[in-house]
């Protein structure tokens, strides 16, 4: 293990400000979506990623790699949402590896129905008491963060090597 300091006083409480903010809006987002439209967060970032393309498709691991969700835990998640009649699972056309995932006008319209509440929820508790200027600096400090993360990812977000022909 690396010889590495021990945090300060202000690294330590930056970290457990942006814990507890995020358990916070977490809970509150997933209960949102669990009462407007019986769905779990995971569920409702697939059908989000999918409401994202023009198509609304996408292969399943590009849908893990972008959530950096386990590959199992989201099938058996676009599982629940192909057996709600949200979402098909097609085999891909050009990598018989490859599942494509496809939203149905169910699950469309189902998105459509969520992310109003969705919106109010992230609205009223991450971003009312923020002014324009915080706003910008908070998306320009977490997108640094968020790039460094992205050099060292989790297993699941890592990408994959392509096959040799």
């Amino acid at each position: 293990m690396p010889d590495t300091p021990p945090l300060d006083h202000e690294q330590l409480a930056a970290y457990f400000a942006l814990m507890e903010v995020s358990s916070m809006l977490q809970h509150a987002v997933d209960q949102q979506l669990r009462d407007e439209g019986g769905l779990s967060y995971t569920q409702f970032q697939i059908l989000a990623v999918l409401g994202e393309t023009p198509d609304g498709q996408q292969r399943m691991t590009d849908i893990a790699d972008r959530l950096v969700h386990s590959r199992s835990g989201l099938t058996y998640q676009v599982a629940q949402l192909a057996k709600a009649g949200l979402v098909t699972r097609t085999p891909s056309s050009d990598d018989e590896r490859s599942v494509i995932v496809t939203a149905t006008p169910q699950g469309k319209a189902l998105l459509g129905r969520v992310m109003l509440g969705h919106v109010d929820v992230v609205q009223r508790l991450l971003l009312t008491p923020l002014a324009r200027t915080d706003i910008t600096t908070l998306r320009d400090v977490l997108g640094r963060v968020r790039e460094h993360m992205g050099t060292i990812p989790p297993r699941s977000a890592a990408p994959r090597r392509k096959p040799s022909a």
